[in-house]
């Protein structure tokens, strides 16, 4: 069953909030596909990867890239079912849903408040249905992620 993790992003924006998933995702031996439709947006992740946390590096590329098949992390502007890194996670960095997103073990979707509406009716939709575990998460006043509602 595909388990797609809503995450509200009101206190940091995504490239601050991406690296941290990235790492949970690797160290458990699964890899990452971060789809972001404005190549402004793949540039600030990239970036992000590379710089967030001075002590540690995620190995990361882009789509496209002759390395893209040993990426733990791949970074494109779309999203395909069977991605050239075999990644089983997927981070939908731009809060757009896509529907082939449920090929996936897991999605997260990283939205801020502009997308919020598209969020809930998002969250209603997959809710009817038996065959996807849907998860949200809100961050509190000291930065930590939480479930609920």
């Amino acid at each position: 069953m595909p388990r797609v993790d809503f995450y509200r992003l009101t206190r940091a924006p995504v490239e601050r909030v991406l690296p941290a998933l990235a790492t949970r995702v690797l160290g458990n031996g699964d890899r990452l596909l971060v789809v972001a439709a404005s190549a402004m947006q793949r540039q600030a992740i990239d970036e992000a990867l590379w710089t967030l946390n001075p002590a540690s590096f995620l190995p990361h590329g882009h789509a496209g890239s002759p390395d893209e098949a040993i990426e733990p992390v791949l970074i494109s502007g779309t999203l395909e079912p069977s991605p050239p890194n075999r990644a089983s996670h997927l981070a939908l960095a731009d809060g757009e849903w896509r529907d082939a997103a449920l090929e996936f073990e897991r999605t997260f979707l990283l939205f801020d408040n502009s997308r919020i509406d598209d969020a809930r009716a998002l969250w209603r939709t997959l809710a009817a249905r038996e065959d996807v575990d849907n998860r949200f998460w809100k961050q509190d006043e000291n930065g930590r992620w939480s479930e609920g509602p």
